[in-house]
């Protein structure tokens, strides 16, 4: 079952907002481990989820340039927090607030990365899911991936100068509702 195959059905799926969604993947972003709140809201099962690539749950409306900010944060070994929309395998949809990061051995060679996802609250996806909307619109003018993650990173980026922020300030101001 590969996330091409799979179809969004508009059902949304949420998860307590006690609860964390917490996986594991080695430095090529596959699967290493998942927790039982992560397998019941994606609808895999463990064996359907482990020696997979994460992207198995990506949305076809979440923002390619969004996953290039992503890997390009982590490739300088460095945190991220992102609100990601994800599709779980029976086509339902799930919004997360992530924090993902690289995990290192004591000599300082990456092993992976470790990512915990809370449930957004819903203003936030609200707010974010209006610039994901923009980003995606000129993403989907193009029929080159290069070009369409050029493009919606220009729309992010004319956001932030809009906003006078950077991406971690627009994402804090978002999550503390300043950004609304």
């Amino acid at each position: 079952m590969r996330a091409t195959e799979v179809r969004p059905t508009g059902v949304e799926r949420t998860f307590g907002e006690d609860e964390l969604i917490v996986t594991k993947t080695d430095p090529r972003g596959v699967i290493t481990y998942t927790n039982d709140v992560f397998l019941r809201v994606s609808a895999l099962t463990e064996e359907q989820a482990v020696g997979r690539p994460h992207s198995l749950i990506r949305h076809p409306d979440m923002p390619r340039a969004v996953f290039q900010l992503l890997w390009d944060t982590l490739g300088r070994r460095q945190e991220i927090f992102a609100y990601v929309l994800n599709l779980a395998v029976d086509g339902a949809h799930y919004w997360v607030f992530a924090h993902i990061t690289p995990s290192f051995d004591r000599t300082g060679r990456l092993l992976g990365y470790h990512s915990n996802r809370r449930r957004p609250a819903a203003a936030a996806v609200q707010t974010v899911g209006s610039v994901y909307a923009r980003m995606l619109d000129e993403e989907r003018r193009r029929s080159r991936t290069p070009d369409a993650v050029a493009a919606g990173t220009a729309v992010l980026e004319q956001i932030l100068g809009e906003h006078g922020r950077t991406y971690d300030e627009l994402v804090w101001d978002i999550t503390d509702g300043s950004a609304r």
